[in-house]
């Protein structure tokens, strides 16, 4: 395996190029496809084919940094978890997403829902993730309420959606920078200018498009976030859903100890998660391994295999640089 490294801004970034697949033992590699599936097809809703239209591209290009980082299924997890507690310091956010989605009552579909939703948005062919952002869009605009404070709030507001657009983007990329590879500062920027093509689409019209601009939004929503004990019901209900199959259950708490760790440091603060929310140097180290060793797996049910597919592209391109 040849590694290439490109240092920019002190840091590396270091892509596999030639880099083989992991091989696991057919059983693993089959109940890993299987999970996958799993995840990514919410029940009772027709499969999305993204090996179809043959050449129709994505949102973003296969060369991009999205298509790498959204390929890992473990960073993913600790990022959209990380993503989700940054949303719920947000008053306005937590009373849309708590009063109006089904997560307490069907947590698992409602991951399903937004992981697929993740995977259409930067492995589905253009027309698809259009038609599939519009109809989300379709449910903001009925999503509105108050807070518990009176607040009057509506989930197609621009700040909400740049909000919910800056946190997930920041948690995914955070998430595969800490536990996969370094990114460079050049390519991290790519990363959330790749994500603010479709964040426009979502209406999120100020969504950060550089780690620069995602610093300025984080500072000033910063006096307006607070905690609350949904942080913490969040956190249990995450805890005890399923997610992961049952030979790596016990992977699951350590995973989400990660993504509180993502959380910047004041904003962990403001929601009341301490020291004891985090990981032990030994586990930090296996959330790490168990990153790493997701990066090279090839599972080819996975929305990225089959949308290189698509483009006529090797199964493995993305294992490739």
């Amino acid at each position: 395996m040849v590694v290439s490294e490109q240092i920019a801004g002190g840091r590396i970034v270091a892509w596999h190029r030639g880099a083989s697949p992991l091989v696991l033992p057919p059983p693993i590699q089959e109940r890993l496809e299987r999970c996958v599936a799993t995840l990514l097809q919410p029940g009772g809703e027709p499969p999305v084919d993204f090996t179809e239209p043959v050449d129709e591209p994505a949102l973003t290009r296969p060369e991009s940094v999205s298509w790498q980082v959204f390929r890992n299924p473990v960073s993913l997890m600790i990022g959209g978890v990380a993503a989700v507690l940054l949303e719920l310091a947000e008053p306005r956010v937590r009373s849309g997403v708590w009063d109006h989605s089904s997560f307490r009552a069907d947590p698992l579909g409602r991951l399903q829902r937004t992981g697929l939703a993740a995977m259409v948005t930067v492995y589905g062919p253009h027309s698809k993730a259009e038609a599939m952002i519009a109809g989300v869009r379709r449910l903001h605009e009925r999503v509105r309420g108050k807070t518990p404070s009176g607040r009057v709030y509506r989930a197609s507001e621009p700040e909400l959606l740049d909000w919910v657009q800056a946190t997930a983007s920041y948690g995914f990329i955070q998430a595969y920078d800490r536990y996969v590879r370094r990114l460079s500062d050049e390519a991290r920027d790519r990363a959330y200018a790749e994500a603010s093509v479709a964040a426009r689409l979502f209406g999120a019209t100020g969504a950060p498009r550089s780690e620069a601009e995602r610093e300025i939004l984080f500072r000033r929503m910063a006096d307006g976030l607070e905690g609350s004990p949904i942080v913490f019901e969040f956190l249990d209900i995450i805890g005890r859903t399923p997610v992961l199959p049952r030979g790596l259950r016990p992977l699951q708490p350590l995973l989400i100890r990660a993504a509180v760790e993502l959380v910047p440091a004041p904003m962990r603060r403001t929601l009341g998660l301490g020291p004891r929310y985090g990981l032990a140097f030994w586990q930090r180290g296996l959330v790490r391994l168990s990153a790493r060793l997701a990066d090279r797996v090839l599972l080819r049910g996975h929305p990225a295999v089959q949308a290189c597919r698509r483009l006529g592209l090797p199964d493995d391109y993305l294992l490739r640089g």
